[in-house]
């Protein structure tokens, strides 16, 4: 992004704005026990030529999907971005406007979060639906808060086949509010009903489940959202937006809150973020939801024109009133969502799934067919799956693999130490057969006989 620095004149003109004479008076008000009493211990200046020569030979040094034939998941997804998603959230409209504290004068703004609601609703079947909020995990982190406000209880139970920083940011929250985090193993790659039945008892305010799961595989979401309701307490569904192109709607599996990382959903990777995090509820809950929503109205003259209809955060009303500190949406990331539901269309939304189930089952068969690979869990699975290198070597076959041009998966290790010899593999719509050939190739050989990835290869159906 071009950036602009301030001469010594726009400082001395801001400065002279606010009514101070120096940037030293400007922070007097910051104790002398805290102010740095040195100069800050940085190489000397930089003309700005050599300045972008530097910062672009350190971003160089990142592998990114545009480089190499990215098999990476775990929530982040290399899927394909359509030319209509940049063509129209680029435009200077949206791509500066502020959030709508005078929410009439912002038309524009409000018809974009009514219509991503509305479109998010048809997506998961739920009844309503916030204008986003900052990623999945805040958004699982936000429908727990909003199950144990409902239910009156602090007991929550998610399998282990939940992403695993998913479940650290619940952990994160509960240090401070105090709520009980009961994680159920899942050694067969899905969780076991009668292991949730259990553990789930009337403390319990919610049971949350991801599905497709971290690992890939397809939990019993139905039966999970029984168990639950039978003890009073809430199903949370944490689901994969492209998913829906061939699995059953939350809304259809008696979900109660359904959330999700909607980064897929028009946004590339972005080493990372910021991403769009998508939260939608029965309508009981309406009045529990954080963040803000947006409606449809008519004005005096008739005409058709939003409005901000619910923002229940503590901005706005009283602090021990809110429902959410949640003061943002991330309102350009829904508008990306928007635009690439709208074009995709529940046909394209269908075509992306089935090519990712394809090419995806296509992969897990050609790696799992070497001796040395195999599956670490069976069942189905969506565009993601769990490989068991029997040489227990990940580490050594990722960095192999990323030289040889592939980004070969995510190892769980970090998250898992009993899946030390595993990595997660995805396979999204982008990757092509001689992608997938290859990396089956690359992973099957040594380093020195590692095949070339095979640049400018044409997509193809697996």
């Amino acid at each position: 992004m071009p950036y602009t620095y301030n001469t010594p004149d726009d400082e001395r003109a801001m400065l002279q704005s606010i009514g101070v004479a120096s940037v030293q008076e400007l922070f007097q008000s910051v104790p002398e026990e805290f102010r740095l009493q040195r100069p800050l211990d940085l190489p000397p200046a930089l003309g700005e030529l050599e300045l972008t020569q530097h910062i672009s030979a350190l971003a160089a040094k990142n592998a990114n999907a545009q480089q190499k034939a990215c098999f990476l998941g775990g929530g982040s997804y290399d899927h394909f971005v359509p030319a209509v998603v940049d063509a129209l959230a680029s435009r200077g409209e949206f791509y500066t406007s502020y959030t709508p504290y005078q929410p009439e004068v912002s038309q524009g703004n409000l018809q974009v979060m009514f219509e991503y609601q509305s479109l998010i609703c048809q997506l998961t079947g739920m009844d309503v639906s916030n204008a986003s909020l900052y990623d999945g995990g805040s958004a699982v982190a936000e429908a727990v808060l909003l199950a144990m406000s409902v239910t009156g209880r602090n007991r929550v139970v998610v399998p282990a086949s939940m992403h695993p920083e998913y479940r650290q940011i619940l952990q994160t929250y509960f240090a401070c509010i105090g709520g009980e985090l009961v994680t159920v193993p899942t050694p067969s790659g899905v969780v076991s009903v009668a292991d949730v039945a259990a553990v789930v008892n009337g403390e319990t305010a919610c049971v949350v489940v991801q599905h497709p799961n971290f690992f890939g595989g397809l939990e019993d979401v139905a039966a999970l959202s029984q168990v639950a309701h039978d003890a009073g307490a809430l199903l949370i569904h944490s689901f994969d937006p492209i998913s829906l192109g061939v699995l059953k709607r939350p809304g259809d599996l008696g979900a109660d809150v359904a959330v999700a990382e909607g980064q897929s959903l028009g946004t590339p990777m972005l080493f990372g973020g910021p991403y769009l995090g998508i939260m939608a509820c029965k309508e009981q809950f309406v009045r529990r939801m954080p963040g803000r929503i947006a409606g449809q109205t008519v004005d005096r003259r008739g005409r058709r024109c939003w409005v901000l209809t619910l923002q229940t955060r503590e901005q706005h009303i009283r602090r021990e009133k809110a429902t959410s500190n949640i003061c943002t949406n991330q309102g350009l990331f829904a508008l990306r969502a928007a635009i690439y539901l709208t074009e995709m269309g529940p046909q394209g939304l269908r075509e992306v799934a089935e090519l990712c189930v394809r090419k995806a089952h296509y992969a897990r068969e050609q790696i799992t067919s070497h001796p040395r690979f195999t599956s670490a869990f069976e069942g189905p699975t969506f565009k993601e799956f769990v490989v068991r290198d029997t040489q227990g070597r990940v580490g050594e076959l990722i960095e192999q693999a990323a030289d040889a041009g592939y980004l070969a998966g995510v190892p769980l290790a970090p998250w898992y130490p009993d899946l030390a010899d595993c990595f997660l593999v995805a396979v999204t719509e982008k990757r092509t057969k001689p992608e997938i050939d290859g990396l089956v190739q690359t992973l099957a050989t040594t380093l020195r006989n590692a095949a070339p990835r095979p640049h400018g290869a044409v997509l193809a159906r697996t």
